[in-house]
């Protein structure tokens, strides 16, 4: 299938070794702001994908993140940090990337070349119906996350993914698919720039949008925030001093006794 793969053509700019830093830096920004408008051209899109993410979700199924190398640490990113802030269980989000959590730290960029290993992947967490897979991948046509997405389209599992070229063969086997166009990267190639950025955007907004929409959000404020640290505790203590307008002596003293934020808001106010 041929299409057109802007992701690898040449950037608008050259001679980059001859200008300042402050002529780069620049120019980087300004090609940032264009991918903050591509993404603002596909919010249909995320909103449709979203929609059909919190119908999985409701009815007990998982959302899963599939990428390669930079595609792959972004998804592990936003996955990894469900948890910590929306009180997740870790199963709920899960982001797989080519290469496992090695992946993470160095660079294996043959792993993503196998269109059976991403299955596998999946397979692994007897991936089923009830769940999303959303691959990620800016070309569109990475074949760890094209073949994971084509086998769960036969076994009617839903599919999304977020690519940066259009009518990229990632895209036939996406049942939500999400084309966010931002041109030619600002070094040619390389798409850890303005389509990581993209991709970190949207997935922002999908798991955020998810997880205020299944409850994990009160006005504004992170109600199942996980109290892993000092800082995360005195979070949590102020977030319980401002909904129930108390002091923070007192709230810390509730956060010690129930444990966390959601509890000690729906006591005290049943109490009251």
């Amino acid at each position: 299938m041929k299409f057109n793969k802007i992701t690898e053509k040449d950037s608008k700019y050259d001679l980059l070794e001859k200008k300042s830093v402050l002529e780069i830096i620049s120019e980087i920004n300004f090609e940032d702001t264009l991918a903050v408008d591509a993404v603002k051209k596909v919010l249909p899109d995320i909103n449709k994908l979203i929609k059909k993410v919190i119908s999985k979700l409701k009815n007990g199924g998982r959302l899963f993140y599939i990428g390669a190398g930079t595609s792959g640490r972004i998804g592990v990113l936003d996955a990894s940090e469900c948890p910590p802030t929306f009180g997740t269980d870790p199963s709920m989000v899960v982001g797989i990337i080519a290469g496992g959590d090695i992946a993470l730290r160095n660079s294996i960029e043959f792993a993503e070349d196998s269109s059976l290993d991403g299955w596998k992947e999946l397979l692994n967490y007897n991936i089923n119906k009830k769940d999303f897979v959303l691959g990620i991948a800016s070309s569109g046509t990475t074949p760890f996350v094209v073949g994971a997405l084509k086998k769960c389209q036969e076994n009617n599992i839903t599919t999304g993914c977020i690519c940066s070229n259009p009518k990229s063969p990632i895209t036939i086997y996406s049942d939500h698919p999400i084309e966010v166009l931002v041109g030619p990267e600002y070094i040619t190639g390389s798409t850890r720039m303005k389509a990581g950025t993209c991709q970190k955007l949207i997935l922002n907004m999908i798991s955020t949008a998810t997880m205020i929409k299944l409850g994990h959000i009160k006005g504004n404020k992170m109600i199942d925030i996980q109290l892993t640290n000092k800082k995360l505790k005195d979070r949590a203590t102020r977030i319980v001093k401002e909904f129930l307008n108390i002091d923070y002596t007192l709230a810390s003293k509730l956060i010690k006794k129930y444990g966390n934020v959601r509890d000690a808001i729906e006591h005290i106010s049943n109490d009251r």
